[in-house]
């Protein structure tokens, strides 16, 4: 950790970082993401420890397309392909049955992980140069407001994140909308940037 955090565009830097256990702040289309890998515990605890985030609330693993869901997932149901069909890259995270290669520490000790695509061209760069599925919740302390810039990351988290990947203002503004196929029917865990009707209208009622 660099006692003055470093901001930029370098993507081969903020991936290098990554494999290497670091934390990096990454643009995405809803709010700036504080990743890490989440397959090094290790780098997964220092993202609860960044954000004094409580161990029991699990963290969102951000893939580089649809077709590296089947690594991470045991399952990936009909219905929530057409939702990722539709939906991604987007602001939608899919909480599916996880396979053991995810750590522990990202999904509370939970059976099912939280995955998601996201919609902006910095983030999706990142993914595919690291070759890494990123835990990335929110760039902020636990409790405060979601940065949408990097200053706000800065201003917040700048005395822990090892590199801020500037991507811009965020355009949606807001968390991705969490939809569970843990159940018997899907459950949507959180509204989000996208609507429960949008979310109807691909899948039935939810």
């Amino acid at each position: 950790m660099s006692a003055h955090v470093r901001i930029g565009k370098d993507i081969d830097h903020a991936a290098s970082v990554l494999r290497a256990g670091g934390l990096v702040a990454m643009p995405t289309e809803t709010v700036y993401g504080l990743a890490a890998d989440a397959t090094n515990p290790r780098a997964v605890a220092s993202v609860f420890a960044a954000k004094n985030r409580p161990s029991f609330d699990p963290l969102i693993v951000h893939l580089a397309s649809q077709s590296q869901v089947n690594e991470y997932a045991v399952e990936f149901p009909e219905e929530a392909v057409r939702l990722a069909m539709r939906f991604w890259p987007g602001p939608l995270t899919l909480v599916l049955p996880r396979r053991p290669c995810i750590s522990d520490l990202v999904t509370s000790g939970l059976q099912g992980v939280g995955l998601r695509v996201p919609a902006h061209p910095m983030a999706l760069e990142l993914l595919r140069v690291c070759g890494l599925p990123l835990a990335a919740p929110s760039a902020n302390p636990f409790g405060g407001i979601s940065p949408t810039t990097a200053d706000h990351v800065a201003a917040g988290l700048g005395h822990v994140v090892d590199y801020i990947l500037d991507g811009g203002p965020c355009a949606v503004g807001v968390e991705s909308t969490v939809v569970s196929f843990m159940e018997d029917r899907p459950l949507v865990l959180r509204p989000g940037g996208l609507s429960i009707e949008q979310i109807s209208d691909v899948i039935g009622p939810v």
